[in-house]
């Protein structure tokens, strides 16, 4: 049975997929989110409501920021 082969080297950056699904980046490179409450029980929600949920919007916290870049490194707008 053949070994495993113990390379030498620096290790690939994986992405991390539902960070890579919730966050965007804008041409400009603002970090933007989507909102939740948009998979069930939605239909005693007002149509208003259910419009306000499809946008995205700016994330503002430093920290957020920070660890969104780190998780999801190849990000593209």
């Amino acid at each position: 049975m053949p070994r495993k082969s113990t390379r030498e080297g620096k290790y690939k950056m994986k992405t991390h997929k539902a960070t890579s699904k919730r966050f965007g980046l804008t041409g400009s490179g603002v970090l933007v989110r989507t909102k939740g409450g948009k998979s069930h029980l939605r239909r005693n929600t007002a149509e208003r409501t259910k419009r306000q949920l499809a946008k995205m919007i700016p994330v503002k916290g430093r920290g957020i920021i920070k660890r969104v870049k780190r998780l999801n490194p190849n990000m593209e707008a």
